[in-house]
Formats: C-alpha cells, sequence, structure tokens
C-alpha cells in the first residue's frame, strides 16, 4: 500500500492476557505491555493481539450500525454495552464530533484493552456539500477536479468525525436498469480505473495519518454492476477472460493507488457469493495483486450467503472468514442472525475456521487503526472547532457550483436555442422545478437536503432584475402513488399537489401562454436511482411526458432540463423537444449550477460515459462490444435479413458513449502519428489539430480509441485508451499529444495471460466514440 505509516508516541496497555492452546482459551495474571517507538507496527499489532481474549478478537471484526443514518434494514441494539466489552471494531454512519467523541469515549476509557474505534460513512458523492452523483462526476472527464471533490469531501468528513468511506464504487455497468448505476463511472474500464485512481488519491493524499484524510473502500469487489436483468443483488455470471478485459481493471486501480480497504460485493462469482469466494478474496485479491489491507463485507453480506444456499449460520460465517473477509458490517443487527460476533467463536469450536485465521483478521484491522493515527490520538478527527469552519462552507459550496455545471452534458441544441438570454419572460415548468430535497441525489446521506439549491432559486439568483421569472409545478411526479412514494423515499420528497392532474396543467398552460421561452424541470426524482431502484422502463414518467408534449404544442420554445440518475430512453423527446440539457442530479448548488449552463456563464463540456439506449430492448448495449460473423454493413441502420440487428429497431444507441455538444464547434484535422510501427517496447505519439470554430470559450474532451484488427481471442470494435480534457478561446487551435505504448494494446488472452500480440491496429481520435478519422500502426515482434 502507498498509505503512510507513522512513528507511534509510547502507549501502555494493561490488560489480562489470554493465552491460546489450540482452540481453547486459559486465564493469566495482568501483565502491562508498552509500546515504543521504535518498534515495527507489526510488534505493536502482535504486542496487543497478545492481551486479547476470544471474544475481543472477534469484537473487532464486528462493525454495527447505529445513530442517525442507517443504509440497511436493521440497527444494533445496546451498541454501547458491546463497545465497553471490547465486542466492536468500529461503526458507521454516525454523525457529528459529539456523538462520536462520546461514542470513541466508551471505547478507549471503558473498555479493558482501549482499542479505538473506526467510524465509518457512505461519503459518496461528496459530504454536506455534495457534488453531482458520481454518473454526473464521471461526466465531467476532468480527473484533476474528480480528485479534488475526493480531497473536499474527506476534509469535510473527517472534521466532522469520520476517518473511513464506503468509496469509491468502482463497478462497470452496462445496464441502465441497474438502479446503482448512478453510483459509478459507467461502462469503460479505462476510464473507470483513471477515476478510481483520482478518487483514491483524493480521500487518502497518500498520508492516512493526517487528520483530513480518509481511509478509501473501492467496492463492490467483484462485477456487481454486471446483475442478471439490472435488478439489484442479482447473480452475476460471466466468462474470466470477460471479467478481466470489461470489469476488474478499475478494481486494480485502485488497489495500485493504495487504497485502504475493499469491500465485497452482494452478487455470486461462479456460482460462489463474493462474500464467501476465496479464489475472489484471497488469491486474486491478495496473492496475485498483493493488497494487504482488510476486507469488509457489505451490509449482512455473510448472513444473506445462507440465502444464496451456501448453509447453516456456522457454515457461512466460516466460509466468508476462511475466504478472506475481515470485517462483518451489520451482522449482528436484527436483521442477520450469522454474524461474526453470533457463530464465529462456535464455528472455531467446531474446527471450522482456525485461531490463526481469525488473528490474520483481526491483525489487519488493527493496523489499519495504526495507519490512521488513532491509537496515537483516537481523538485526533474530533475537533469541534473543524467542524465549525471547514464544513459546507462558502468556498466550498462555490467549487459545488462549479462542478455541477462541469457535468452537465448537453444532448441537443437544435437552432442554437441554448445559450438563454437573460431577458423577457421564462417561465420554468415541472416536479422537480423547485424541490431542493432532491438535488443531491441519492447516496446523498450527509447532506441537509433542506440547505439544497433548489432550481428556481438558483434561476432568479442567475438571472437577477433581467427577466421575469414565472413558475408552476405542472405535474406530480408519476400518475401512480405508490411509485411516486417508492421513488421519493429518505426525505427526499416532492409534496403531491392535491390538485387534479388536469388542474396542475392547466395552470402550467396559464403560465407557458405568458412566457418567450419555457424550461420543463422533468425526469426522474433522486431515489428513482440508486441501491434497490432497479426499473424495467427507463422512460421519462408518462404524467411529464404529458406534461412536456403539452407545452411543446405551445409553439413557445421549450429546453428540457433533465434530471436522472441514469440513461434514459427519449428517443420522443430527442425527436421533438429541441433543446435537451441532461444535468443529472448536481449537488448542493444545483439551481445555481444549471442556470450558469442554460444562460452561457459555463459553456457546457460534459461527456456521457454511459450509452443512451433508444430502446430498452437494446439493453444491455455499451460502445466497446465486439463484431459479430454477420455485422450490419449499412452505416444508416437500416434493416438487413440474416444480418445481426433488430426488426423493430436501429442497433445504434440515441446518444453513444462520449457523446456531449457544447455552444461552440470543434473542428478536428491532421491526425499524425509519429511512426506506423511499434517494437515490443517501444510506443508511438499520436497527435490532432483541435480548432474552437465557434463563437464561445470552451472546453473540449479528446477522445483517442484503438482497435487491434487481429487477434487470438475476438477483440472489441473500439476501446478508450486516453484523453484529454482541453481549454480552447474561439478561434484557437491547439495540437493534443497522446502516446500509445505496448501497454496500451495488451489484453488478456485465452489463458488470462496478459499480453500484447503483434499485428494491425486502427487508431481513432476525435469527440466522441463514433469518431471516424483513423490512422492504421503495426505492432511489430
Amino acid at each position: 500500500m502507498m498509505s503512510k505509516l507513522f512513528n507511534l508516541n509510547t502507549i501502555t496497555i494493561v490488560a489480562i492476557a489470554l493465552i491460546y492452546t489450540g482452540c481453547k482459551a486459559q486465564t493469566q495474571t495482568p501483565r502491562t505491555t508498552s509500546i515504543s517507538n521504535n518498534t515495527t507496527v507489526e510488534a505493536k499489532v502482535d504486542s496487543i493481539l497478545n492481551l486479547m481474549t476470544l471474544d475481543e478478537k472477534i469484537g473487532q471484526l464486528n462493525l454495527p450500525v447505529s445513530g442517525d443514518i442507517t443504509t440497511g434494514q436493521g440497527k444494533s441494539s445496546d451498541v454501547g454495552k458491546k463497545i465497553q466489552n471490547g465486542l466492536v471494531g468500529g461503526m458507521f454512519n454516525i454523525k457529528s464530533v459529539e456523538k462520536i467523541k462520546a461514542v470513541q469515549k466508551i471505547a478507549v476509557e471503558e473498555s479493558r484493552l482501549k482499542i479505538p474505534l473506526l467510524f465509518g460513512m457512505d461519503v459518496i458523492h461528496g459530504y454536506e456539500t455534495t457534488f453531482p452523483i458520481p454518473l454526473g462526476l464521471s461526466s465531467t472527464w476532468d480527473m484533476e477536479l474528480i480528485e479534488k471533490t475526493a480531497r473536499m469531501a474527506a476534509n469535510e468528513a473527517s472534521a466532522d468525525g469520520i476517518n473511513w468511506t464506503f468509496s469509491p464504487m468502482v463497478d462497470i455497468s452496462r445496464d441502465p436498469r441497474w438502479g446503482r448505476v448512478s453510483e459509478g463511472n459507467g461502462e469503460d474500464p479505462y476510464l473507470g480505473s483513471r477515476i478510481a485512481e483520482a478518487m483514491v488519491k483524493g480521500y487518502q493524499q497518500n498520508d492516512l495519518s493526517a487528520n483530513n484524510t480518509l481511509m478509501a473502500c473501492v467496492k463492490h469487489f467483484a462485477l456487481y454492476g454486471a446483475s442478471e436483468a439490472g435488478r439489484d443483488y442479482n447473480t452475476v455470471d460471466m466468462s474470466k477472460i470477460r471479467m478481466f478485459n470489461e470489469y476488474m481493471e478499475p478494481y486494480k486501480a485502485a488497489i495500485d493507488a493504495g487504497v485502504g480497504s475493499v469491500m465485497a460485493s452482494f452478487n455470486e462469482i461462479d456460482g460462489i457469493p463474493a462474500t464467501g469466494n476465496k479464489w475472489l478474496l484471497t488469491d486474486l485479491l491478495r496473492d496475485d495483486w498483493g493488497f494487504d489491507g482488510f476486507v469488509v463485507t457489505d451490509y449482512t453480506g455473510i448472513y444473506e450467503m445462507m440465502a444464496h444456499g451456501m448453509g447453516n449460520e456456522e457454515q457461512v460465517v466460516s466460509q466468508a472468514l476462511n475466504a478472506g473477509i475481515d470485517m462483518d458490517m451489520a451482522g449482528d443487527s436484527p436483521a442477520a442472525t450469522a454474524a461474526f460476533v453470533k457463530s464465529l467463536k462456535t464455528a472455531l469450536d467446531k474446527n471450522m475456521v482456525k485461531i490463526e485465521d481469525i488473528d490474520t483478521a483481526v491483525r489487519r484491522m488493527l493496523t489499519a487503526k495504526y495507519q490512521l493515527g488513532l491509537f496515537e490520538d483516537p481523538y485526533k478527527y474530533l475537533d469541534s472547532d473543524r467542524a465549525k469552519n471547514e464544513v459546507f462552507t462558502t468556498e466550498n459550496r462555490a467549487f459545488a457550483r462549479k462542478v455541477g455545471a462541469e457535468s452537465t452534458v448537453l444532448l441537443k441544441n437544435q437552432g442554437d436555442l441554448l445559450p438563454l438570454k437573460k431577458e423577457g419572460t421564462i417561465a420554468l415548468i415541472g416536479p422537480l422545478a423547485n424541490n431542493a430535497k432532491n438535488m443531491a441525489g441519492t447516496w446523498s446521506v450527509a447532506t441537509q437536503q433542506d440547505k439544497s439549491n433548489p432550481f428556481l432559486a438558483g434561476l432568479k439568483t442567475v438571472v437577477g432584475d433581467k427577466a421575469k421569472i414565472l413558475h408552476a409545478k405542472g405535474s406530480n411526479l408519476d400518475y401512480d402513488l405508490e411509485l411516486e412514494k417508492r421513488a421519493t423515499m429518505f426525505g427526499k420528497t416532492i409534496p403531491r399537489d392535491g390538485r387534479s392532474d388536469k388542474e396542475l396543467l392547466d395552470e402550467a398552460l396559464n403560465i407557458a401562454d405568458k412566457a418567450d421561452v419555457i424550461i420543463a424541470a422533468i425526469g426522474e426524482s433522486a431515489e428513482f436511482s440508486g441501491e434497490s431502484s432497479s426499473r424495467t422502463e427507463i422512460g421519462i414518467p408518462q404524467v411529464q411526458k404529458d406534461l412536456l408534449n403539452a407545452l411543446l404544442k405551445t409553439g413557445k420554445p421549450v429546453v428540457l432540463v433533465l434530471f436522472t440518475g441514469r440513461p434514459l430512453e427519449l428517443v420522443e423527446e430527442n425527436e421533438n423537444v429541441p433543446a435537451i440539457l441532461n444535468v443529472w442530479f448536481p449537488g448542493s448548488e444545483a439551481g445555481l449550477a444549471i442556470s450558469d449552463v442554460l444562460f452561457g456563464d459555463v459553456n457546457p463540456s460534459g461527456k456521457l460515459t454511459a450509452t443512451f439506449p433508444r430502446s430498452v430492448g437494446q439493453i444491455p448495449i455499451f460502445y466497446n462490444h465486439k463484431n459479430t460473423g454477420r455485422p450490419l454493413m449499412n452505416e444508416e441502420g437500416k434493416f438487413e435479413k440474416f444480418r445481426s440487428n433488430y426488426i423493430d429497431e436501429r442497433n445504434e444507441p440515441l446518444y453513444p458513449f462520449g457523446y456531449g455538444l457544447s455552444y461552440t464547434k470543434y473542428d478536428y484535422k491532421n491526425l499524425k502519428l509519429s511512426s506506423d510501427t511499434i517494437g515490443t517496447n517501444g510506443s508511438i505519439d499520436v497527435s490532432v489539430e483541435v480548432t474552437n470554430a465557434g463563437n464561445y470559450d470552451g472546453k473540449e474532451v479528446v477522445q483517442l480509441y484503438i482497435r487491434d484488427l487481429v487477434g487470438s481471442v475476438t477483440r472489441p470494435l473500439k476501446e478508450l485508451k486516453g484523453f484529454q480534457k482541453v481549454y480552447l478561446k474561439k478561434g484557437d487551435t491547439k495540437t493534443v499529444t497522446f502516446k500509445i505504448s505496448v501497454e496500451d494494446l495488451k489484453f488478456y488472452n485465452s489463458n488470462l495471460d496478459f499480453v500484447a500480440e503483434p499485428g494491425k491496429f486502427h487508431v481513432f481520435v476525435g469527440t466522441d466514440s463514433t469518431t471516424k478519422m483513423m490512422k492504421e500502426f503495426q505492432l511489430t515482434e
């Protein structure tokens, strides 16, 4: 790991030491152990381990949940007594310095061995200052900016007592029906890997001993984004060659970046749940990849192995420990009955696990606490002045506003309707037009939702007195009240209007009639996506589509501001609405960020990291697919019998990976290679001239793709292998240069060897994954 290990002040632990013979423990007279600065961390850990009873060891592997926020269905009881008895290793989703200090005090002042607790939280896309959902963040294609969001989140969360975050989530997903696509970085392993690195660096800053960093936890290991049918917690089944070429790279990138912990996924792999999969958690993660941190389950993950059919309580607990699990999340909640803390001792008595394996897991947990500096100062994160002065500051909110604007993706702009002018009368209509609680999106557990900037307020602020703003709700979120309830959980309500659908629509049309331009703020609510929010239909809810169509019939120019946590099916909207701005869920400063883009104070530069299908029937759909033996031969997407296509739909997506418009126009020319061959250890430079040929300054994401034309196994049509986000003033030209090395040409073959095979390659450079600008080169022996 790259995590910094640090020297410690002398600490003294007075305890009753227990010495183990086989599986039995015998008491011994109390003794004092002193740990000095010149001993290794391993020696320090072992000196504590030698003092621990079996119950205390198992306690270090126990992560109960209790406090303000819970992410599962259970909530542990009598946690304070368990901490006092040394039966808890950490806690998660407690918020505030005062509450965390009170709990930590029990651990380090009232428990027998004074071992401090870890405090984790789902700090996913910001803390109280909330940034766009991760899918939106990925659309910035800006690694420096993404790293800074993680660094700012770490600073805020650590100021409030947190020292561990369950992020980054790096699961590749090609199925927008899966709700947690909102929490990831899209469909591409190369881009996902760069984001994984940036997030880990932002959280940890290569110095876990600093009190303004967090230990990161990469999740969900592994393949969770490939759940069958897009249904959460569902089965995953794929070949290992696909695993390694298309899904594993971002996890490996996080490991190589020094991530301190890993979370096991809910799904099975090769018929074995990830939580109990030794090949995954030991053979691959530790032996092959060299990971030396600790592995935590997802919420009640061990207990859930019984439903998978892995056996009874002792069997699944034993399987998890033997596979490589170190910490059991929420296993002692009322929702679970097979936690380490309940069943591991019984499993040990039955020789289903070894004491050496329990000790190994405990060592990993204690080592993490040393790395975080908790033995040196268990209260190091508990400075109330930091909490008052560094959380949700004016400076942080200004940055969130910038990031929100950078994440927006302009999907359509017919007739250059956008940017709007700050003049005349503007009608803002839609159920998401004036709702603060949904602006931060899903997985914003620390956000004070009421403090988020709603669209209407932001619009009025940015326009000032230059234009008149009219507002109407226009419709409820959905015709179906029960579905609406499921999509507005966790306090993210959109109060249902007591008026009839017709009354709401009539009011909206009356407002629209008075306006020069209409902004329709519609789409998903925050909890329409996220965990356990899978959908079979991924269009805009029908009541909102009806509202949008009625607004279009007025003949007034309509801008669709689309809120979504996933790619949506938007064929009808793309055909009929002149301008579509996809804003995802922009975070704390949503209203200001959206308005900055609408009026051209920020030129949109976001690019899609997940393909938008034309139809649900195309799913899974992604750009880096393989060819078939009978590919469609025409570029118009016309049906051809006995070719790989649909009878009732085109093959291509509505919006491809890498797509995103700007208020200006970028021209590409003079694609050049420094050489048409690469030797075994060589590289070539790829350069292209990019010109801002429009009327606005802007940022363009220049994307480089390759295709391996012949391989020992079939290869994708295109693979992203480089990108640069460049700023160009109007009229300016820049030469953008990429370097392609042999490492960029490697893939896993049928033997799972990572190889680059000699032969011809195509390199493409352009504004999205459909680019046709191409050169050819050869990899020689």
